[in-house]
């Protein structure tokens, strides 16, 4: 599953596991922002077995996508730097 991160401009950062719409989460930290949507990701898929909904195809546990530096480039594809995150 891949984990985007982005810092916001209060200067929280934000991760997100692209491949679950809507499971995000802030932190202090990058750090902090990458634990907690990773045990909200593993929840997510947990809740999704339990209840017999598809869970999607993992290839990988996680891995940390870098956002390009502004924000007016996200329309602009992300730059896929991929860095295991376990």
């Amino acid at each position: 599953m891949n984990i985007e991160l982005d810092r916001e401009e209060d200067g929280r950062w934000i991760a997100e596991v692209i491949d679950l719409p809507g499971a995000m989460a802030y932190g202090a930290t990058r750090e902090e922002a990458v634990a907690r949507v990773k045990a909200l990701a593993l929840r997510i898929l947990a809740d999704r077995v339990e209840h017999g909904i598809a869970v999607p195809e993992i290839t990988q546990v996680f891995a940390l996508l870098t956002r390009p530096e502004k924000k007016q480039d996200r329309q602009n594809k992300t730059v896929r730097s991929v860095l295991p995150v376990f």
